[in-house]
């Protein structure tokens, strides 16, 4: 499985962007997907994630009402709509693809299997 982000660029403070992450493999429609961030000298974090139906998200307390999460399984893609970006907001985000089916836990980087390369959102204030 390849991930492949983007969408990612310069916007300013209450600005939209989406990323997009397309994925290679037959079964996409099988893999839950999620979002991460890390921005310098931090730790990668969960921004947000999608069930392979598409009918559960989640999102962390700061992108709920913000982020929207979504996928096309018909494009092998899933996206991440992001409005009122905030400067906090500023990461590289990563795209992940877990295969794991009930041992997947949103949350949990080690239940995801694949990781796109990630693309670089900035905010400016």
């Amino acid at each position: 499985v390849q991930l492949q982000a983007s969408g990612g660029g310069l916007v300013q403070a209450g600005g939209s962007l989406r990323l997009s992450c397309a994925a290679s493999g037959r079964t996409f429609s099988s893999y839950h997907m999620g979002w991460f961030r890390q921005a310098p000298g931090k730790e990668r974090e969960f921004v947000s994630a999608i069930n392979w139906s598409g009918g559960s998200t989640f999102y962390t307390d700061s992108g709920k009402g913000r982020f929207t999460i979504s996928r096309d399984n018909a494009k092998n893609t899933v996206y991440l709509q992001m409005n009122s970006l905030k400067p906090e907001d500023t990461a590289v985000y990563y795209c992940a693809a877990s295969l794991r089916g009930t041992d997947w836990y949103y949350l949990a980087r080690h239940t995801y299997d694949y990781w796109g390369q990630g693309t670089l959102v900035t905010v400016s204030s």
